[in-house]
Order: C-alpha cells, then structure tokens, then sequence
C-alpha cells in the first residue's frame, strides 16, 4: 500500500511540474510581474503630472508673459492625463502607441518651458522653484527606470508565451497575446533639461 501511495505521489508530482513546464502557473505570473511593472509606470508618469500646476503657477508668477508655453504645458498635461491604459490593453499597439505620444507630448512641452525660464534668473532663484524642479528630475528619473523594469518584464513575458514548452500553456489554455513596450528611440520622452547654475545648492526633495 505504501508503495502505491508513493507511486502515485510521485506521478502526481511529476505531472504538476510537467503542467508548470507547459506555462500553467508560469505565465500568470510572468503575466503579474508585467502588470506590477506597469503599475510602476503610471505612478511614476502620474507624479510628473501632480507636479505641473504648482510649477505653471510658480511660473506664471514670474513669467507671466510666456503665456503660450504655458498653455501648451497645461494642455499636454490635460491630454496625458486623460490618455489611459488599462492592464487588460497592454497588448493594443495602437492604444499603447497613444499612451505612449500622449506622455510624450507632456516631456516635450516641459523640455520647451525649461528653456524658456533660463531667461529668468529671478525665477530660477525661488526655492519654491527650485524645488520643483529638483523633484520633476527626480520624477524623471524615476519615469526613465520605471520604462525599463517594464521592458525587461514585457520582454521576459513575451519570449516565454513564444517558447517551447511554456507557449503550450500561454496559448491553449491562457490565450496569452504579446505585450507592447516603450520604444527607446522616442525623443519625446527625452526628460527635461534643469539648469541649477543659478539655484540655490542646498535645495532638495522630490
């Protein structure tokens, strides 16, 4: 009896690492870590948008006649924020592609307003916008490393729902379809230049 208990303990066993091998688990969670990664990107991508109405107004306090650039940055901003992916279409390029030049938009408008305010030392001198431009670097940062843990997590995913033998899972039983990546070419999401030559070196935070 012992011995037909261990047989079958040990087909049992074989036969869960064989459904693990097909992608039954592995996929799912390769799936999450992309999901997780994601999740990443929108807050890093959603802190940069908090960040803009404090500076346009810090901004416009002292630059109140570089309306234009302004009005680009709250309109990019409006844009980025209403351009929204969900987990569930991560594998729509075309969605993806949207997401992607909508924050892209809002980076180009901000690289254009950093080059405006170079021509207002008396405003590069405010701590208050000082600090803000200390944590929109720091939230740049951020955005470029969250881009890349998400990449490498698409990445990984995508490879196994192609490869043997996990592509068995991923595809007869999961339904699993590629993911879209951030394409690391796009100029737009160059982060913005901050000059602090003329601020003030013990400001911090971001």
């Amino acid at each position: 009896m012992n011995r037909i208990i261990a047989i079958r303990t040990a087909l049992l066993g074989a036969f869960a690492l064989a459904l693990s091998a097909c992608g039954i688990n592995s996929v799912p969670e390769k799936e999450e870590v992309v999901n997780a990664r994601w999740a990443d990107v929108q807050s890093a991508y959603q802190r940069r948008a908090d960040l803009v109405p404090n500076l346009v107004s810090t901004v416009r306090a002292a630059a109140g006649s570089e309306e234009a650039i302004l009005t680009q940055v709250i309109e990019a901003r409006a844009q980025a924020t209403s351009t929204t992916i969900n987990t569930g279409d991560l594998g729509d390029a075309e969605k993806f592609r949207q997401f992607e030049q909508a924050q892209g938009n809002l980076g180009s408008a901000l690289s254009r307003l950093m080059v405006v305010v170079e021509r207002y030392p008396e405003l590069q001198s405010q701590q208050r916008f000082a600090d803000l431009m200390v944590a929109l670097e720091g939230t740049e940062n951020r955005i470029d490393n969250s881009r890349t843990r998400y990449n490498e997590a698409v990445r990984v995913y995508n490879t196994a729902i192609r490869t043997f033998p996990e592509t068995i899972g991923a595809n007869i039983i999961h339904g699993a379809e590629p993911k879209a990546t951030f394409q690391a070419d796009a100029a737009a999401q160059t982060a913005p230049t901050v000059d602090f030559g003329d601020m003030d070196p013990g400001a911090s935070g971001n």
